[in-house]
This record gives structure tokens, C-alpha cells and sequence, in this order.
């Protein structure tokens, strides 16, 4: 049997099922361990059947696969190269090669930090404030670039305290993104980390469930007492400057400089665990105003006094997230893979949890939040796992689930992409592999007025860790007077072309809307006249807060915008370099359908194109390329 990586064709594409990860620090995957973890699932999927008397569906095509593969792990569809290379290799392990490529690729890290941008609502930006988040942002980058195991990158945002610019501590970015609404930023961590939804007990007890508000308040204690690094230094400094409505030039700019992009962004206060209730607290176990220490409402108790502050409450929350809730953080973790997978959660919604035992497949829940545990949270191996089963290979299921509120592992369900996933097909289709393209990089340039200064001298990072380390008003005014000084010297000022290029950096990427980089490159969230924001994409202010829903603009954006530009009107796209070398125009038919559908046409189809093509011309593969592009088939996935 050849393997995909000795086949000439293909060398190039896809590589051997190593195992090894994009972190050469890390240990290799044991591949075979996780094929023998998806055999292990396979055989709980077998027992529903048997228990519910349901037949076993059928394997799907190579065309199917390939095409849900692609989408599901790097969130695009293959390259016409790609796409050619797969379908003509004969081998009974190509599958399994592909999903190796898939999941070592920098086009699954892309499609993954979409996702935790998603479900964490990352901005770039805040209103009302000149601080930014990008720093932030490119933590998380990073995190799933070198996947961090998903009960550190918990950790490390809920137990996060420092510089929002220190690349070590831009983690606070969880919290300093919502300042001012800690009780919201604490519904979301309940939600988003332990499927706990206990936003209703903010004002009342749950009539729903078994969360009452004061239970919301023992947790809202842990990380209460949240403020700004060092701010008293500052606070009265800025005030001046910001009270004197007429003086508005570079002493202002770089008052503000300090206060919202140094110390705004900055995160101090471990968490007292201890909180006062709110004066409308309405029930009799408590008084308006009365002090409540931290204390957890399942899982190990964790508790902490209720009359005195102490200072390590978000670190004590944090462990209790992740190591002291028995089942539910893996299991939360295993449904949210298995829905991303599988394309439905083993329960749904996913972020309200059901215990193991509740659901309508407790032995295999038992099992996916042991394996979770067991490969360390490693989100990559886990999802590799699922790739690698029977269960992700059946054909699509056009029937309803017979299990109601999850999965009924009967085959996928048709769905319609997501707009990035959409967005990301089409660059694929007019410039090649996208993920071949630098990412977004940093910029760590320190902004006066919209212009960068001290280029080559200083830079955000260094600037912030200076200002943050100042021990008193007295000694924050000299820095100050002397960094202002500086900067109206112009010492080190540079245009911005030529300081996007300082202090090792690259270019400051301008990204416009038809930009051919992947969506997780783009701003966030999308601008409203953007491609993604009219098919969808989250607008950030909620958790995983995308639409799938259709709508006007959807099809004239389709028929009058990006596609005519980029492929209609475009000779020089990626799908149609794919016809060189092809001799004849049902092998060029053929091409465009791999590329775009990912698979051949039918014989019927090939004789319409044809006819198209005759009657056309050159122009009729251009009206192919349209019409596939704007099919419904090519919009979702089975």
C-alpha cells in the first residue's frame, strides 16, 4: 500500500501521519493511541444502534469526505490542486493521511482562533476608550497557534493579572475587555468554560434551574476588586489634562496615551473574595449591602472569608474551573469538539450542561470527557480523534434527528457554512492556499495623534512595563515630562511606512474588504458593508453570536460583489490557473468542478457545461465558475 507522501502528485500536499505537532517542544502525537480512541467511540456509536434498532449508515464518497474534512478542520475548501490530488490517489489510508495534514496545518490553527474569537467576543477595539485589544488578540493567536491545552489557556485567562502589553500577561484582556461589567464578564465564564447559565440569578433567583442570586454573588466575590494597575499614580494627572477642555494638543494626547492605553489595559487586584450585595437584594437570607465571601455552588467547595479582603481569588476560581468541578469542564469541552466535528452536540445547547448520565448517550459522554481528560486537553488530538472515526465518515442524513435536543450519530446534518468559512472558500478560490500568506502580526508602536513615535528606540511593551512600574504620583509626572519632551522633540518620529519596518517588525498590514486573507486576519468584528458581517459573522458583543439565517444582501453580494470582482471579472483567479495544462475542455470542466464543489461532475452536468462552453466560449467557464460558486451545494456542508 502507498502512502499519500510517496506519491509524486501529491508530496508536495499532504504529509505522512507523523504525528508531530507545529510545537517542535512538544511531544509527538501517538497516532496510534488516537486511532485506537477512535475505534473505542466507533464502538459506543455501534451499541446506540443496536439499543435504538437503527441500521448503520453508509460510508460517504472520497468527494464528501475530502470536502467536509477540509471545512471542518481548516475551515476552507481544498486548492484545485489539493482537491485533484486526493480524489486521483488510490490508497485505503488516504483518508487517514488527510486528516493528519489537516490537523498539523497552519489552516487549523486559522479556523480555531476564529472560533475562540467567536466564543470569547474579541473586539479589536473599545468604545469610548483609545485602549485596544490587540494584544490581547494576538495571545489567543498564539495560544491556538501553539495549542495550548485548553485547561492552561483557561487558567490563564481566569487567574490573569498585569500588563494588558506584555505578550506573558495580555491574558488580562478577558477581564479589561469588559471593564466596568464584571458581573456579565463572570456570567460568561460560567457559560462559556462550565455551561453553567446563571446570567438570570444577576437579579433574581433562577425560577428556571437551581442558581439563586446570592449563589451568583458567593462566585461574583472571587473576582471582585478589579482595577487598573498602579491607576492612583496617574488618576490625578489625567484629570488635569482632561478637565482642560481649550489645551487639547500633544501634552493631552500623551496624558491619554498613559491612561487608556497603559494603564487602561492594565489589570491589578487578585480578586478580594468578598463582595458586597447590591441594594435591591430582595430575599431574606441576606441584607442589602451585607458582605458575602466567595464560595462555589457544586462541584469541591471552595470558600473564602467573609470578613476579610484577601487577594488570590481569581487564582482560587480559576483552579476551581478547571480541576475542582469533577466531570463538567471536559465534558463541556468534549460536546463543544464533538459539535464542532460532528456538526451536533451530544446535547444541545452546548453551553448548558447535562450531566453524563442524563444524556441520551451516558456511556459515550463518559467516555469523550475521560478522553478529554486524558490527552491533557489537548483540543487538537481530541478533534484529530474524532476525525479519525467511522462516525465523522457516514453520509449525510436529510432526516431529522430521532434524538430529540442532540445527536442522534445517524450521519450529518446539512448546514449552510459559516460566513468565514465562506469567505475563507472564496479567497481559496481566487488566490490559491491562503494559509501560505503571513498572519497578521503585532504592532507594538507607540501612537501620539494617530502618528508612531520613538521609532527604533521604544515600543508599547516597553513603554507600558516603564509607566507601570512607577511607585508614585511624583515619579509618574517626571516619566511623564520627560516622555512628552521626547515626543515634541521628535526624537526618533518616522513616517509610517518607514516605522512599520523598525524594532524587527513587519509591515502594518491595511486590509480592505476584498483583502485575500483569511478571515481570522481581518479586523473584528467584520465592518457592516463587509462580506462576512452580511453572511453572518458575529458582531462580538454576545457569546458565539454568529448567524446562519438568509437574507437579500447575502444573494446580491454574491451576484454583484465579491464573486464578479474576484472571479467573473478576474482572469487571473487562482481557479482558473488551475485549467493550464488540461487538453481538453471537459478535463478544464472537470478542474472547475473539483475546485469548486470538490468533485466531478455528473455526466449529465458534464453535457450542459459543455453545451455552455460551445455555445460561449471562453467566457462559458467563466459563467460555470458563477453558478457553482452561487449553488447551493457549494454554500453548505454535508
Amino acid at each position: 500500500m502507498k502512502s499519500l507522501f510517496l506519491i509524486p502528485m501529491a508530496a508536495s500536499l499532504f504529509l505522512p501521519l507523523s504525528g508531530q505537532t507545529k510545537d517542535a517542544t512538544k511531544a509527538p502525537v501517538d497516532i496510534e493511541l488516537l486511532r485506537k480512541s477512535a475505534v473505542e467511540i466507533d464502538r459506543h456509536i455501534a451499541a446506540f444502534y443496536k439499543a435504538k434498532k437503527l441500521s448503520v449508515p453508509e460510508v460517504t464518497d472520497d468527494a464528501t469526505f475530502l470536502r467536509r474534512a477540509f471545512l471542518v478542520a481548516i475551515g476552507r475548501i481544498p486548492t484545485a490542486e489539493e482537491a485533484l490530488a486526493f480524489i486521483e490517489i488510490e490508497d485505503a489510508a488516504k483518508r487517514d493521511e488527510l486528516v493528519g495534514y489537516l490537523m498539523g496545518s497552519q489552516g487549523y490553527s486559522s479556523h480555531m482562533t476564529n472560533w475562540a474569537f467567536d466564543l470569547l467576543r474579541l473586539r479589536d477595539g473599545r468604545q469610548g476608550s483609545q485602549a485596544t485589544n490587540e494584544p490581547y488578540r494576538n495571545w489567543i493567536r498564539k495560544a491556538m497557534d501553539e495549542n495550548m491545552p485548553w485547561d492552561k489557556f483557561v487558567t490563564s485567562l481566569v487567574a490573569s493579572s498585569g500588563n494588558g502589553w506584555d505578550p506573558e500577561t495580555a491574558s488580562v484582556g478577558y477581564y479589561t475587555i469588559d471593564r466596568g461589567m464584571p458581573l456579565d464578564n463572570l456570567s460568561n465564564t460560567m457559560r462559556i468554560f462550565l455551561g453553567s447559565r446563571m446570567e438570570c440569578a444577576q437579579c433574581h433567583d433562577d425560577p428556571f434551574g437551581k442558581t439563586e442570586r446570592k449563589d451568583f454573588y458567593h462566585l461574583a466575590a472571587f473576582t471582585n476588586g478589579q482595577y487598573q494597575q498602579n491607576e492612583q499614580y496617574m488618576r490625578d494627572l489625567w484629570r488635569e489634562y482632561q478637565n482642560d477642555q481649550k489645551n487639547r494638543g500633544e501634552e493631552y494626547r500623551v496624558a491619554q496615551l498613559f491612561w487608556d492605553r497603559i494603564y487602561g489595559m492594565s489589570l491589578s487586584g487578585g480578586g478580594k473574595g468578598l463582595i458586597e450585595l447590591p441594594s435591591d437584594y430582595q430575599y431574606r437570607d441576606a441584607d442589602p449591602g451585607e458582605n458575602v465571601g466567595a464560595k462555589t455552588p457544586f462541584g469541591k467547595t471552595v470558600r473564602m472569608s467573609d470578613k476579610k479582603a484577601e487577594g488570590d481569588g481569581r487564582e482560587q476560581f480559576a483552579d476551581w474551573i478547571v480541576t475542582r468541578t469533577g466531570e463538567q469542564f471536559p465534558a463541556v469541552m468534549a460536546n463543544r469538539m464533538w459539535q464542532r466535528i460532528m456538526g451536533k452536540g451530544i446535547y444541545e445547547p452546548v453551553d448548558d450542561y447535562i450531566e453524563s448520565k442524563k444524556t441520551v448517550h451516558p456511556e459515550l459522554m463518559t467516555h469523550l470527557a475521560k478522553l478529554m481528560h486524558d490527552l491533557d486537553y489537548d483540543l487538537r488530538a481530541f478533534q484529530h480523534v474524532l476525525m479519525l472515526t467511522r462516525t465523522f465518515q457516514f453520509a449525510t442524513n436529510p432526516n431529522a434527528s430521532v434524538v430529540e435536543g442532540g445527536d442522534d450519530f445517524h450521519g450529518r446534518k446539512i448546514a449552510r457554512l459559516s460566513s468565514e468559512q465562506i469567505w475563507d472558500s472564496l479567497i481559496t478560490l481566487s488566490s490559491g492556499d491562503p494559509d501560505k500568506k503571513p498572519v497578521r502580526t503585532a504592532d507594538n508602536r507607540i501612537f501620539v495623534g494617530g502618528n508612531p513615535v520613538l521609532v527604533g528606540q521604544m515600543d508599547m511593551i516597553q513603554l507600558s512595563n516603564d509607566v507601570l512600574a512607577l511607585e508614585s504620583e511624583e515619579q509618574v509626572r517626571n516619566y511623564f515630562n520627560d516622555f512628552l519632551a521626547m515626543v515634541k522633540s521628535g526624537s526618533g518620529k518616522k513616517g509610517k511606512e518607514d516605522a512599520s519596518m523598525s524594532m524587527g517588525m513587519a509591515p502594518v498590514r491595511k486590509y480592505d474588504k476584498d483583502s485575500p486573507v483569511r478571515a481570522s486576519e481581518l479586523p473584528s468584528p467584520a465592518p457592516r458593508e463587509h462580506f462576512l458581517y452580511l453572511f453572518g459573522a458575529s458582531d462580538r458583543e454576545v457569546v458565539e453570536g454568529a448567524s446562519k439565517e438568509p437574507n437579500v444582501g447575502q444573494v446580491l453580494s454574491m451576484m454583484n460583489g465579491y464573486v464578479q470582482r474576484q472571479f467573473v471579472g478576474n482572469s487571473g483567479a487562482h481557479v482558473y490557473k488551475s485549467l493550464e495544462g488540461a487538453g481538453s475542455e471537459g478535463e478544464k470542466i472537470r478542474r472547475i468542478y473539483l475546485a469548486i464543489l470538490n468533485r466531478p461532475p455528473t455526466e449529465e452536468e458534464m453535457g450542459w457545461m459543455k453545451e455552455e462552453v460551445k455555445a460561449r466560449g471562453e467566457v462559458g467557464y467563466r459563467n460555470i465558475v458563477a453558478s457553482l460558486v452561487m449553488s447551493s451545494e457549494f454554500l453548505f456542508l454535508q
